[in-house]
């Protein structure tokens, strides 16, 4: 059973929101090739330091036969997060492709 919410709670809610940037994460002419573990690993490496600097909120890779190598939302603006993306290991070597969207969301929202 899903839990009832107002009209008027969702007016609250939603004044609550804040932007964020969502990236989506793709496979590159590069991905799979021998050199790229290593390029994977300092891309793994950076969204660490980009965690503990409060940059990127989360990080999802996805671990299926798609093209989609991961989600991650981004607590900067657009422009903020297409500077650091390009400078990205993996997007500079080409083992990956991004494409970034403005996005809304609620400030403490977490994975369970």
């Amino acid at each position: 059973m899903t839990t009832y919410v107002s009209d008027d709670e969702m007016r609250a809610g939603m004044s609550a929101t804040k932007g964020y940037t969502a990236v989506i994460l793709r496979a590159g002419p590069k991905h799979g090739t021998p050199e790229a573990d290593a390029i994977v690993w300092e891309h793994g490496r950076r969204n660490f330091g980009l965690r503990a600097d409060g940059a990127l909120s989360i990080v999802c890779p996805v671990r299926d036969d798609s093209d989609v190598c991961g989600i991650g939302i981004f607590d900067l603006d657009l422009a903020a997060t297409t500077a650091l993306m390009d400078e990205d290991p993996g997007v500079v070597a080409g083992v990956f492709t991004y494409t970034a969207h403005p996005a809304r969301s609620f400030p403490g929202d977490h994975l369970p």
